[in-house]
């Protein structure tokens, strides 16, 4: 872990005594020319401006995995499929994914870089390895875009029935054509926010952040102030373990993927490498920082929601979830207000998705890895930002949307299987990073932070949790694949049928079209040593006086 050690190997920024830290806590010397040898080493050149400080950088993986957002979308479905018990299965989330982001933390400081999961894996795996990551990352992070879009529906017809434009709410399709309609606003936002530049986008994610974590904690001293029942309510089951074949088992692992769609996008921390002023230690600061914050407050607010809520046996509560705990707790104003910061929520968990995806994007097209790569790569000179990735990411989120209109359930189908194919990404980083250590072949940044002899069981724990909580994602379940209407096989294989689809089908284009191409573009290509020299000199003869040339040129 780090210690007093992981901040000795700092190299002297050479600031003023009198030069003052930034706004944020970052001092305004942070951003070195060390920030930029580390990109250089992986061989790139720095086009990326410079502007984002530490709580930027918390703010992302925060906004990422949004306490407020989870837990207001999925507190019904873990409720309804194990009980008030299901509250176990947010610290066991939480302890698996922290072996994953303890992991993710030594490659933050190794290597700061934009589209951290695909740049990690290719490090690690080699160019194929990076690719199937990336790819695997950046397809579910369009469809999470979309489903996290959706979750405007879930929040702001409760606030006013006005925000319901489609219909009235009773006919079949009212709320899936209006969850449509509402998500395409919100996607429509945030790819204006991100075309117009990173600080733009960071002070919009901060803000609403801020508001998220005071909004958060407020929501956890009101529950506690209405707690009805004692702790071992928890233990509380709704007797969903008869017609198990695993007993209460198998219902608490289909619970606990309520749990398992909200932690994880810690990642996106360190997504914004090349953006970050000292992103080698502030990058893994962030990324725990961001996880154990969302682990303690929607901890807290699952655990008083649960003792606070009427009656755990309401029928509302496996329907509108936490909404109807909160408007029935707290009463309607005070509700209503929780409900806004939760709209707020999920704007800029919105907002920080789809950055996500666009640094990953420019990450792989900079590597001639997508169609149309320079294009893609391409950093507008004004906002300092891809802007066509976050064109295209916003077009093709609005038409996975379009996907709900009459299909409500193949869309919760597909969302399901984005978390999946999430889980499998970070297994395409912490696998060949556990070869790696096994070889004794990897090394962590100097002076950083590091592992030390916990990197081997913490690598192990983290690849054993992905494998598994993958494989649980996966299982082809009826109450997640196939939860209403008629029952279909593909529905209930989907996940295994999809992922296989992306995966096989996306390799295969790679294999035999793209991987022919891979090669940095030439305007983003690290200057070799000798074009550095070359430059120095030919901008020494310039300089010299004595130089007829540079006489001449004058």
């Amino acid at each position: 872990m780090s210690g007093p050690a992981a901040d000795g190997g700092a190299a002297h920024t050479g600031k003023p005594a009198d030069e003052k830290p930034d706004a944020d806590g970052t001092d305004a010397a942070a951003d070195s020319p060390d920030d930029d040898e580390s990109l250089a080493e992986l061989g790139y050149k720095p086009e990326l401006k410079r502007t984002l400080g530490n709580f930027h950088t918390f703010a992302a993986g925060i906004s990422y995995i949004s306490i407020l957002t989870g837990t207001f979308q999925l507190f019904y479905f873990g409720v309804s499929h194990g009980g008030p018990a299901y509250w176990w299965s947010w610290p066991m989330v939480f302890c698996g994914q922290l072996m994953v982001a303890l992991c993710f933390c030594e490659l933050a400081a190794r290597y700061p870089v934009a589209g951290s999961v695909y740049n990690w894996s290719k490090q690690l795996g080699g160019p194929h390895v990076g690719w199937l990551g990336g790819w695997m990352m950046m397809t579910a992070t369009m469809v999470s875009l979309a489903a996290v879009a959706l979750a405007y529906q879930v929040t702001l017809p409760q606030i006013s029935s006005f925000f319901q434009f489609v219909g009235d709410g009773s006919g079949r399709t009212d709320h899936a054509a209006n969850a449509v309609l509402l998500g395409a606003v919100l996607v429509l936002f945030t790819t204006l926010v991100n075309a117009f530049g990173v600080k733009l986008m960071a002070q919009i994610n901060s803000a609403g952040v801020a508001i998220e974590l005071i909004a958060a904690l407020a929501l956890i001293v009101l529950l506690a102030a209405h707690i009805t029942r004692p702790p071992s309510a928890l233990t509380e089951t709704y007797g969903l373990a008869e017609g198990q074949s695993l007993g209460y088992l198998g219902a608490f692992l289909t619970a606990c993927l309520a749990s398992a769609y909200v932690m994880y996008g810690f990642d996106t921390a360190s997504s914004l490498g090349e953006e970050s002023k000292d992103p080698g230690r502030n990058a893994p600061r962030a990324i725990l920082r961001a996880l154990f914050a969302s682990f303690l407050i929607g901890g807290l607010i699952l655990l008083f929601a649960l003792l606070a809520t009427p009656d755990l046996h309401a029928k509302e509560l496996s329907v509108d979830g936490l909404q109807y705990v909160v408007l029935s707790t707290l009463g309607s104003t005070m509700g209503q207000i929780m409900l806004w910061c939760v709209v707020i929520a999920i704007t800029v968990c919105a907002l920080a998705v789809h950055t996500a995806g666009i640094r990953l994007a420019f990450a792989m097209a900079r590597d001639t890895n997508l169609p149309a790569a320079s294009l893609l790569a391409r950093v507008s000179p004004r906002f300092q930002t891809p802007v066509a990735p976050a064109v295209i990411i916003g077009c093709i989120a609005v038409c996975i949307l379009l996907i709900n209109v009459n299909q409500p359930q193949i869309f919760s189908v597909i969302t399901s299987i984005a978390i999946i194919m999430i889980y499998v990404a970070y297994l395409m980083v912490t696998v060949p990073l556990l070869v790696r250590r096994l070889r004794g072949q990897w090394e962590p940044a100097e002076g950083k932070f590091s592992l030390g002899r916990f990197g081997l069981p913490v690598n192990i724990l983290a690849v054993l949790w992905g494998t598994a909580m993958a494989t649980n994602l996966a299982w082809p379940r009826p109450e997640v694949y196939n939860a209403t209407g008629p029952q279909h096989w593909y529905l209930r294989w989907g996940a295994i049928l999809f992922v296989g689809i992306v995966a096989v089908g996306g390799f295969t284009y790679y294999w035999f079209v793209q991987r022919k191409r891979t090669c940095v573009l030439a305007g983003h290509a690290a200057e070799t040593p000798k074009e550095a020299a070359d430059r120095t000199t030919s901008d020494d003869e310039a300089d010299d006086p004595e130089d007829p040339a540079a006489t001449s040129s004058s």
